[in-house]
């Protein structure tokens, strides 16, 4: 169960940790508490499934992945599961998403593919396509991005309960 120390640590680590020897001292010291505790504590939020993960956000243009799209396709209903599952498992699918159809829209699986260039994507989606046996499909190449955070983030006046269930609903 979580605790206002629990929850200060949250809000302290959700816009990163600084990249120093000690990344927790000063957590620690402003909470009153050892580095060790907020280890401990993270690790204990991490196995209640908390925090789902713990990472490091990377400007994905820096590093030559330019060419981002959002892939969507119509895949019959009884082939969901397994064309899913099939496209996830490559690294330059970063998301994958079964959302309704209406009448005016078909599509009903919609992925987001990275690459270094559009070519890539289109032959990477094309590939795809062949493997799984679906070839309805739409690359909705990115022009420009406005906005980009995590969906998890804390308001610093919730309440332990609030967060509780903000967690609940994105995990």
């Amino acid at each position: 169960m979580m605790d206002n120390v629990d929850l200060e640590i949250l809000l302290a680590l959700q816009d990163g940790i600084l990249l120093v020897r000690e990344p927790f001292s000063a957590i620690a010291t402003h909470l009153g508490i050892e580095p060790e505790e907020v280890v401990e504590r993270l690790k204990r939020l991490r196995e209640q499934k908390v925090i789902r993960k713990f990472g490091l956000f990377v400007r994905k243009s820096k590093v030559g992945v330019v060419a981002n799209a959002m892939v969507v396709w119509e895949v019959p209903n009884s082939r969901v599961e397994e064309v899913a599952e099939f496209i996830s498992k490559f690294r330059e699918v970063t998301h994958c998403y079964e959302r309704r159809t209406t009448p005016k829209w078909k599509y009903n699986i919609y992925t987001v593919i990275h690459g270094a260039e559009r070519k890539t994507v289109t032959e990477f989606v094309k590939m795809l396509s062949d493997a799984v046996h679906v070839n309805d499909y739409l690359i909705l190449f990115s022009v420009r991005e406005f906005v980009r955070r995590s969906t998890g983030r804390i308001r610093p006046e919730a309440s332990i309960a609030e967060v509780s269930d903000a967690l609940d609903s994105v995990t």
